[in-house]
């Protein structure tokens, strides 16, 4: 056997080695990962792989199965200190590295998944890698300070997307924007422990589009913002869970159904819906307690309820009443389904007992 298939067969023994992480992406958690970043001795996804690229003075990336590891590379691999390849991924592996690089990961930190933006996962790639930000012994970090900027935001009624300015003012945690640059007190002041944001680039159109959602009089309201450049700060970023559309009847179960656009927030155990998907406030939420609480989702429609056009359905029940949904597809329906049981088998924080103690199975509308 020469060197070339020789190597090859070693690297995919390391990919399925038990104990070495290395059946995931190291940066994004991706199955089955087929490039590897041989100077830091790391299995990585296709993707993930594109941003390592960026900077080849940290990292340097090659294809497990379609590029050539002669003996030197693949050394390296396994011992740095003898610099051969294969050697210095033999004695590194997605776990060990992940230790060093991630070893003071802040708790508020969102980790990007396989699934996220593009963006989203190379400020985490960089800050792991190019900064050194989540080492024992690397660099301090500093706390965030004070931002000023300007961002694209689409406006409430209209569908274009106006130039605004937006401060975070770090120590009093707020969140500030302004409709005029100079002259006038901001048209809102957002508390950050109330805000939340998403990256939702397909969405707004834009590879840096951001969605920030926060709580105003008793609504969740949301602003569509991008940046020119992409350089969004991901600390105040949690995704949701589930989106898309599914049609809904009324609480009389009589009412005609209605196609509405869904996101499913797990940390505040809301279903919220909106009539489109970039609507400025929804229409409706519905809490979901626990299993214990008397909330559940059960697969298909109560008997004698049929949908408009859509056919698979499901039912949330809480201790107040039933909703009813359609979806566009088995294949929608049962990943609404695996969702919504993943929120209700979650424990319950406080304040999901405080929020399901006033807002039990509630809806708008």
């Amino acid at each position: 056997m020469g060197d070339r298939e020789r190597n090859k067969k070693r690297l995919l023994e390391l990919l399925q080695a038990a104990g070495t992480g290395n059946a995931h992406c190291a940066d994004c958690g991706a199955a089955d990962p087929d490039w590897a970043s041989y100077t830091l001795g790391v299995f990585i996804c296709l993707n993930c792989s594109g941003i390592h690229r960026n900077f080849p003075d940290i990292s340097k990336v090659k294809s497990v199965r379609l590029d050539f590891w002669d003996d030197s590379i693949v050394e390296v691999l396994i011992l740095p200190q003898v610099a051969v390849v294969l050697q210095f991924m033999i004695h590194n592996g997605n776990l060990r590295v992940k230790a060093k690089y991630e070893a003071r990961v802040p708790a508020f930190y969102y980790v990007p998944q396989a699934d996220d933006c593009l963006v989203l996962k190379e400020q985490w790639i960089r800050a792991k890698y190019e900064r050194q930000e989540f080492m024992a012994d690397g660099k301090t970090i500093s706390p965030p300070g004070n931002r000023e900027g300007f961002l694209w935001k689409r406006g409430r009624d209209k569908a274009q997307f106006l130039r605004r300015r937006f401060v975070l003012l770090a120590k009093e945690g707020i969140l500030k924007y302004y409709t005029k640059e100079e002259g006038k007190g901001p048209k809102a002041v957002i508390d950050i422990k109330d805000l939340n944001a998403t990256f939702q680039t397909e969405k707004i159109g834009n590879p840096h589009g951001l969605q920030i959602t926060y709580k105003r009089e008793g609504h969740i309201r949301n602003l569509f913002v991008y940046h020119e450049n992409g350089k969004l700060v991901p600390l105040i970023t949690r995704n949701y869970l589930k989106q898309g559309f599914m049609e809904k009847t009324g609480p009389k179960q009589r009412e005609p159904f209605k196609k509405r656009w869904f996101a499913l927030d797990p940390q505040e155990r809301r279903l919220l819906y909106y009539k489109n998907p970039l609507d400025a406030f929804e229409q409706g939420q519905v809490f979901l307690g626990s299993k214990e609480q008397g909330y559940e989702v059960c697969e298909d429609l109560p008997k004698g309820i049929r949908g408009n056009r859509w056919k698979a359905g499901l039912t949330i029940v809480t201790p107040e009443r039933r909703f009813i949904f359609t979806c566009p597809s088995e294949k929608e329906q049962q990943d609404w389904l695996e969702s919504f049981r993943d929120v209700l088998s979650r424990p319950l924080t406080p304040l999901n007992l405080l929020t399901a103690s006033t807002e039990s199975g509630h809806s708008s509308r």
